[in-house]
């Protein structure tokens, strides 16, 4: 192969002493350190979801390994070590303190892959990946780096056995039973939900990402969907990855020309078809810009055409978790998410002709995997879907100023009448203070209250946290006394939450956003016909300009920042505060909040226009 960048290992003999050392030590070829390099990353965590990463490392390692050499069928590269990537459970953390340094996660990993990349000049690179903010990270670091690349997801847990009820439980499970005074059952359900290793299972984050990769192009269709502890991952996937791999660079196929415009369209309408996780509109952006695309609103998917998508195009097609009952690793029993592409392929829904990591074209690529047609229990078809829209729908008004409000339709479990919900505010200025009335005064909450949950945006917590523990408890809430409470937050959710929860409002509080002007007993409406959230005393100027004075003033007074913002006492929490994007932007950290790009592009729009041909609908 050419050599695109100087070689990093010369004659210098200061230079070439470690790396003589490290290829005597990896059983590779001393001379070859001169060559251009290729390695393997990991992403590596302190819960079960990256249990399962090292050992496939390991595989893929000394599969290249034996790839690497002077022989007929080999390739001439200079094989490095592994490098591995850290991140904190959100599972553990969600809920508390800790879990503001979920999101800042993806950043993170994002700069020891960046570092890594850049540093070793690598110009293969295979990358197993795990949970949902590590991946995107991992992704963007690629993208960034632009040198042949091949991703594999790690693959998803195997949901628990309640050993009483006999039902399929998993980690969402735990949380839902949080409120419950039966402590043996809350026990029960602790012990049993999480069996073995391996990333959620439902169509939480993780899974709507992993599946987000492979419609993208980035990972092998086949290999998203079986679990962790599948054998194909360490007998067959391996040596794929390796043959995969050596023909991006044979024919110098890097990421950015995997992912553009349409393949990123691709993954966001397949998001919409599998009811995917509201994250998925806080990473979508930031791979975007990883990619080369300034504006994801204006370069990739406006929220008219979005919405106009999800409501009355995509259908959603799994029956699967929160708002299902089966999980990816059903999924996978009845033939993995091939089934669902080409499903979305044959609709007219998907352009099939994006170039992907394996060489082919999406189409060529299911045509080759020849999956099975939808079962009709897990996985539905396009013309009988499990729902009739999409699971996703984007918000504006005048709480949602910057468009950037998310809604999982899919998980709504009621309370709107003719597409519209009619309720009254009860603030929280911290997700602390919510739990605790939640654990504490539950009898508190009213039917049609609307929970706000402010400061606890990108800046504001800082870290954006999602907040699983508080949208579970009120999830049960509603179902144990039939009302109707609905959250909203500058904040975000987990992928396993249900309920009419809207997050990602903007802007934030902590930056002066209208969220920050609601109070108590205020009355929030949201309309889905319009696509809008609305405060009706803000809608009046006299009480917005009032407002707004005495948020101006409490600020000022308390030296330019609001005393509700969430404590700093780390420099990653002060650099997340002081450096973070809006959600409109994917929430990432950017110099004086000015987002970069590297070697921005155009977006090159093509003619292919989603459409489904069961349906009778005007492209906007």
């Amino acid at each position: 192969m050419r050599n695109s960048k100087p070689v990093l290992i010369d004659n210098n003999p200061g230079r070439s002493a470690q790396t003589f050392g490290i290829a005597r030590e990896l059983g590779t070829e001393v001379d070859l350190i001169h060559e251009p390099s290729v390695g393997v990353v990991g992403n590596k965590g302190d819960s079960q979801c990256y249990l399962g990463v090292q050992t496939k490392v390991e595989v893929i390692q000394e599969t290249l390994r034996q790839k690497i050499g002077y022989g007929i069928d080999q390739i001439r590269m200079r094989l490095i070590q592994p490098e591995y990537t850290i991140a904190t459970s959100d599972g553990m953390r969600n809920g508390t303190k800790e879990m503001r340094y979920s999101l800042i996660g993806r950043e993170v990993t994002h700069d020891s892959v960046c570092e890594h990349l850049s540093a070793s000049g690598l110009e293969g690179i295979i990358a197993v990946v795990a949970c949902d903010k590590p991946p995107v990270g991992t992704l963007a670091a690629i993208l960034e780096h632009n040198r042949p690349a091949i991703i594999m997801s790690d693959g998803a847990i195997h949901p628990g056995l309640d050993s009483v009820t006999n039902e399929k439980i998993d980690i969402i499970s735990g949380f839902q039973v949080a409120g419950s005074e039966d402590e043996d059952m809350k026990k029960r359900i602790a012990c049993e939900a999480c069996p073995g290793f391996g990333s959620c299972a439902g169509m939480f984050t993780y899974n709507t990402m992993q599946t987000f990769f492979g419609v993208l192009g980035m990972e092998p269709l086949h290999m998203v969907s079986p679990p962790s502890d599948d054998v194909r991952r360490i007998e067959q996937f391996p040596k794929e990855l390796v043959g995969y791999l050596c023909s991006l660079i044979e024919n110098q196929i890097t990421p950015r020309d995997i992912v553009n415009r349409d393949s990123i369209r691709n993954a966001m309408i397949t998001s919409m078809a599998i009811g995917g996780s509201t994250n998925v509109l806080l990473h979508a952006p930031e791979i975007a810009r990883a990619a080369g695309y300034i504006n994801f609103f204006e370069d990739i998917m406006s929220p008219e055409e979005f919405n106009y998508l999800s409501h009355d195009v995509v259908p959603v097609l799994v029956n699967a978790r929160p708002f299902g009952n089966y999980s990816m690793i059903d999924i996978d029993a009845k033939g993995g998410v091939q089934v669902i592409v080409r499903e979305l392929l044959n609709a007219g829904l998907l352009n099939g002709e994006t170039l992907t990591c394996t060489g082919e074209t999406l189409a060529q690529q299911v045509d080759r995997l020849n999956p099975p047609i939808p079962d009709g229990t897990v996985i539905y078809t396009v013309k009988t879907p499990y729902k009739n829209t999409g699971g996703l729908r984007i918000l504006g008004g005048n709480l949602s100023t910057e468009h950037t409000a998310v809604l999982k339709l899919a998980g709504v479990e009621g309370g709107l009448e003719n597409n519209v919900f009619n309720g009254k505010a009860k603030v929280f200025d911290a997700e602390s203070s919510l739990l605790d009335t939640l654990k504490n005064k539950p009898h508190t909450f009213k039917d049609h209250d609307m929970v706000i949950v402010r400061y606890e945006g990108p800046s504001g917590a800082p870290g954006m946290p999602e907040m699983l523990d508080s949208t579970s408890r009120i999830t049960t809430l509603c179902r144990q006394q039939g009302i109707v409470v609905g959250l909203m937050t500058d904040g975000r959710f987990s992928g396993g939450s249900v309920g009419l929860v809207i997050g990602h409002v903007g802007p934030e509080a902590a930056l002066g956003g209208e969220i920050g002007l609601i109070e108590d007993g205020d009355t929030i409406i949201v309309d889905l016909n319009t696509n809008q959230i609305n405060c009706i005393e803000l809608s009046d100027t006299s009480i917005f300009n009032k407002r707004k004075l005495a948020w101006e003033k409490t600020v000022k007074s308390n030296g330019g920042v609001h005393p509700s913002l969430g404590v700093v006492d780390t420099r990653l929490l002060n650099r997340m505060r002081h450096s973070s994007v809006s959600a409109k932007f994917g929430a990432g950290m950017h110099p004086n909040r000015d987002l970069w790009i590297s070697e921005p592009r155009n977006p090159g729009e093509t003619s292919f226009i989603p459409s489904n041909k069961f349906r009778d609908s005007t492209p906007i």
